[in-house]
């Protein structure tokens, strides 16, 4: 028996109250014991806690409880700070919606663009490049790799890194910056450094194709040649009306006769008085005698060699213009710097569907043929070089790899005697004549 009231429990009920017993007050909950056969209750579980516990005690742990979640609560929201602190630094103060639209239009940007769009940081890790940029360099994988440790020439690498000496020459990072060669193609690479909020984020460089471009230039300059040939020949057509008109007025018709025979004969010739006696393609021809009338102006007689022989005819007029138009033109530059008599000589043979192109001059020849081919931006080079200035021996010597073949110095040249000599050897640019070109129909 116990002192306090057990019939609630026996009646199967669970009590929690106030109650006095043979240790005191406390506050004491009762719970029925029950059989486990019948779940008839059989007894009781009283259990009981003293006053001091429950008003004294229960107040300390639950200071103490509290204490600990105030220290844990402020713990975590200094953390809390920290960890914004410095996601605001890394997301440049952004907020996350702010980042979700910026990601959205970086891609949009990216993938709409027609340029090559590359971005690095300070340590010269590529952080983003779009596909146009890895087609062009040529590197598929752009991401996570150093700036310097691809597998790019020295003057694209120089470009790229944004290097004032090779790219910007002095006139500003918004400014054009020189072309350069990059496989079969003839990109500007501009460079803009980023910074928000004084804090250098890195370099965006944008990489434009302007191969297209190029090619026309050189066609519009060919056409340009042609028509300064025409307005050479037109003049010397007037002064030999002059002539002719002046002997028959002074009644002297036998002479002016004798001179209009002279000028048919000379006209008769094959290929002209530029153009060797074999030398009969009409593009080849046209574009030689251009080239000669140009030359001519400057003092600098253009011949073709006597061994030249052209049977077939050009069917890749751009590509052969572009090379010997390129290889003509620094040639004559050369020999104007050489000595007298100056001359350029030209050579041209074809063998099935090949032309095979020599060229050399009267200059005073390459001092570098180690950078001949190089195409180091036009400010830095030796202001006294002939051969090697600019893109036209590299955008030349790509074209022919990109054919199949080469453009190759043969012969330096050099003081005392002859100048530089350079050959270059085109595939798949010659037709024979009566197989129709690409595109035609038979």
């Amino acid at each position: 028996m116990v002192s306090t009231e057990f019939a609630k429990a026996l009646a199967g009920r669970e009590t929690v109250s106030w109650e006095s017993g043979t240790l005191g007050a406390s506050a004491r909950a009762k719970v029925p014991v029950r059989d486990p056969d019948t779940s008839v209750p059989v007894g009781e579980v009283s259990v009981g806690f003293a006053p001091s516990s429950v008003f004294q005690e229960l107040p300390l742990l639950l200071s103490g409880v509290a204490l600990a979640a105030g220290v844990a609560l402020a713990l975590g929201a200094v953390v809390s700070f920290i960890v914004r602190r410095r996601l605001e630094r890394l997301t440049l103060g952004l907020q996350p919606e702010e980042l979700s639209a910026l990601v959205q239009n970086q891609a949009a940007v990216l993938d709409g663009v027609g340029d090559g769009v590359l971005a690095y940081g300070p340590d010269d890790v590529v952080t983003v490049a779009n596909s146009t940029a890895a087609r062009l360099l040529g590197v598929t994988d752009l991401v996570g790799r150093r700036i310097h440790d691809l597998a790019l020439p020295g003057p694209v690498i120089a470009a790229l890194a944004g290097e004032p000496s090779a790219v910007l020459t002095g006139r500003g990072a918004t400014d054009a910056a020189d072309p350069v060669v990059l496989a079969d193609h003839v990109v500007y690479i501009d460079t803009h450094p980023v910074s928000r909020a004084n804090r250098n984020l890195g370099v965006i460089a944008v990489i434009r194709d302007r191969t297209d471009v190029v090619t026309l230039t050189e066609r519009l300059e060919t056409v340009a040649s042609m028509t300064e040939a025409l307005r050479v020949q037109r003049h010397e057509f007037a002064n030999r009306l002059h002539v002719t008109a002046g002997l028959m007025d002074a009644g002297r018709v036998p002479d002016a006769r004798d001179y209009l025979d002279d000028v048919l004969d000379t006209s008769r010739a094959p290929g002209g008085p530029f153009a060797g006696a074999h030398l009969t393609e009409p593009f080849l021809l046209s574009l030689v005698e251009a080239k000669a009338a140009q030359a001519g102006e400057r003092g600098v007689a253009l011949t073709v060699g006597p061994d030249s022989l052209v049977r077939g005819v050009v069917s890749a007029p751009a590509d052969v213009a572009t090379v010997l138009a390129n290889l003509v033109d620094n040639a004559v530059t050369a020999a104007v710097y050489g000595p007298e008599p100056r001359w350029v000589d030209v050579e041209l043979l074809d063998d099935g569907d090949t032309l095979v192109i020599t060229v050399s001059d009267s200059g005073p020849g390459v001092a570098d043929e180690a950078r001949v081919f190089s195409d180091v931006p036009r400010p830095h080079v030796d202001p006294d070089a002939v051969h090697g200035r600019g893109i036209g021996l590299p955008l030349v010597r790509d074209i022919a790899a990109r054919l199949g073949g080469e453009v190759r110095l043969a012969d330096a040249g050099g003081p005392g005697g002859h100048g530089a000599v350079f050959c270059a050897r085109l595939p798949g640019v010659m037709r024979a004549p009566n197989h129709p070109a690409q595109g035609e129909e038979r």
